[in-house]
């Protein structure tokens, strides 16, 4: 693992082989965060249905509303508010090391009848954010999230007619040329830009009949960058959500178009293991490239454990989509929903429109609850990508660097029946309870998996499971408690208030508990002045085989406990077990394993404090 330090921000990033490395040759991961819904707003994050899913249509609605003139308003005040300075000194101070910035090409072009050209207002505004990532030292991805004519033709590129016109109107080939020539042009020398992100997630499958032009165009981007930038990394994405990589194989002499590359990829909603994306290990291998897993995340957060670690132990940069969105869990920053909103959705979907001071009303509380001062901020989320004390790991999330390091089975012992994840390893995994024989990972809205969906890790006499974590600093966590706490009030009233309205937008089994400011407040409690924790507080969710079966957990190498089955232990009842280690943690990245000395044992979660 690649860990992190204060000093990695320093620099032009460019590639190195499978490595990145900073201006000081130094090598580095990114590990950031998407600012999604910024300047491209996407109706999920505003709990929009489908007649609200896209910029256009979102910006349509509002100009019904409250007319022209206000809906300009509103939106210069959303870009303002929505990412904020406090939004990236924040992000920084939580230890993310970059950000990821999607733009809409039609935010920086003048739309005025009569009128072309860039709109440098709104350029100027980007400059800001990029000054601020400067400032607070994280690099910034430009992320071309919906070029001229949609890449994509979906909602997610702001598509006018739901077909990929960049790739049937050659005009938008030549504006994108154009936009990536301009901004290669305006920030050549700036440093604090990672890289440029040519094309968002280009070509769901059906319209593969589009891919052979993706690799073209590209080339034709990086000539344009590169007439006026030599610096910059470039970032290319396959097609097909970013995750069919076919259009990068069968290179003369396995050359990309540039000598300084990174290729990204995107996980959403499957196994998180490395079957999953073995594709893209081979492509590193054949190509020579450092990998960037550039969107991830929209699940709930014990997947992320998971993901996040599979991630970092096979050396890939990584980007969690998304930082704030409306009324969530699954993100860092949960927007309040403002009164009123369902009335918003009602009219979207042909029902009643609002009065325009009414729909201001909402509009305008909405606009107030976008600052990072007015979100409901959910540390947990966070702490769950790092593997952050406090956090819970689910057992099945071992480490992902392989037999010997990351576990290890018992000489002889024939590998256990499948379930389809993390076959390789040949761990037993086992459900919980119920009978399912495929797991479910999908879980876009945060909820807890299920009761029938929990698995655990059955160990036998030797075999072990390890788990990295980390333990943070003194300065990765100084946050206003006080003010947190006051926006936990506003919450439960707004909950209170308008709970009988927003029922329509909930979902069943959106149940998964939260842990934001409460829990907070509890970990930088834990955290002494000299960068270290007192001890480690955990808990482990096990079933005992019978009364000869034994567990030992070590820390860092050290035993810190064992676990020994009792008379009554016979495979039938769980039972959550606590250990307190007396050793001083300090800040930075610790071990702990789990080995069956003797007998049998299941494990299905570590809860560490």
């Amino acid at each position: 693992m690649i860990h992190p330090d204060d000093h990695e921000v320093s620099g032009f990033l460019y590639a190195d082989g499978h490595r990145l490395r900073n201006g000081d040759g130094r090598e580095l991961l990114l590990r950031g965060v998407g600012l999604g819904s910024w300047l491209l707003p996407e109706g999920y994050m505003w709990r929009f249905p489908e007649q609200g899913d896209r910029p256009r249509r979102i910006e349509a609605m509002i100009t019904a509303l409250i007319g022209a003139d206000g809906a300009e308003a509103f939106w210069e005040t959303y870009y303002d508010r929505y990412v904020a300075e406090a939004d990236i000194a924040r992000i920084a101070a939580e230890g993310f090391n970059s950000v990821r910035i999607p733009i809409n090409a039609r935010y920086i072009l003048r739309e005025e009848e009569g009128v072309s050209g860039w709109h440098e207002e709104h350029l100027v505004r980007l400059d800001q954010v990029i000054g601020w990532c400067r400032e607070h030292r994280i690099y910034a991805i430009l992320d071309l999230h919906g070029a001229p004519g949609g890449q994509t033709g979906t909602n997610i590129d702001d598509s006018a007619r739901d077909v990929p016109e960049l790739f049937t109107d050659e005009r938008n080939k030549q504006l994108t040329i154009a936009i990536w020539r301009m901004l290669a042009g305006r920030y050549k020398d700036e440093w604090i830009v990672a890289g440029y992100d040519l094309l968002n997630e280009p070509l769901p499958d059906w319209f593969s009949q589009y891919n052979d032009q993706v690799m073209p165009l590209y080339r034709e981007i990086i000539v344009a960058i590169r007439e006026v930038d030599a610096r910059h990394m470039i970032i290319l994405e396959g097609v097909h959500w970013a995750t069919d990589w076919s259009i990068f194989e069968g290179l003369p002499d396995n050359k990309l178009p540039d000598d300084n590359v990174m290729l990204q990829f995107h996980k959403y909603w499957n196994n998180p293991d490395t079957e999953s994306i073995q594709k893209y290990l081979d492509a590193r291998e054949r190509l020579n490239v450092p990998l960037f897993m550039g969107e991830g995340g929209e699940n709930n957060k014990d997947w992320y454990a998971g993901a996040f670690r599979l991630f970092e132990d096979h050396g890939i940069s990584w980007n969690f989509w998304t930082w704030k969105k409306l009324d969530t869990d699954n993100s860092p920053c949960s927007i309040v929903l403002p009164q009123g909103w369902h009335k918003l959705v009602g009219y979207l979907e042909g029902g009643v429109k609002p009065e325009r001071v009414e729909a201001q009303g909402i509009l305008d509380e909405y606009l107030l609850n976008l600052s990072l001062d007015n979100c409901v901020y959910h540390a947990d989320v966070v702490r769950s990508l790092f593997r952050r004390l406090p956090v819970r790991i689910p057992a099945i999330f071992y480490g992902y660097k392989g037999s010997g390091l990351s576990f290890g089975r018992a000489s002889g012992r024939q590998a256990a029946a499948g379930t389809g994840f993390r076959e390789e390893d040949g761990m037993d995994f086992r459900f919980v309870e119920g009978d399912r024989t495929v797991p479910n990972f999908q879980h876009g809205r945060g909820q807890a998996w299920l009761p029938e969906e929990r698995l655990c890790v059955s160990l036998t006499e030797g075999d072990w499971a390890a788990y990295e974590f980390t333990v943070a600093g003194r300065d990765s966590e100084r946050l206003r408690l006080g003010d947190k706490e006051g926006l936990r009030e506003r919450q439960e009233s707004r909950d209170s208030e308008d709970a009988p309205e927003l029922q329509s937008l909930e979902e069943p089994g959106d149940t998964q508990e939260s842990q934001d400011t409460r829990v907070l407040e509890e970990s930088q409690d834990t955290q002494g002045s000299e960068d270290r924790q007192d001890s480690l507080a955990l808990e482990l969710r096990v079933l005992m085989s019978g009364p000869d079966s034994e567990l030992l957990v070590k820390l860092d190498g050290q035993e810190i406990g064992r676990i020994h089955g009792a008379a009554s232990d016979f495979g039938q009842d769980w039972q959550t077990v606590r250990i307190q280690s007396g050793q001083r943690l300090e800040a930075g990245s610790h071990e702990l394993t789990v080995s069956a000395a003797a007998g049998a044992a299941s494990l299905e979660w570590l809860d560490l404090r």
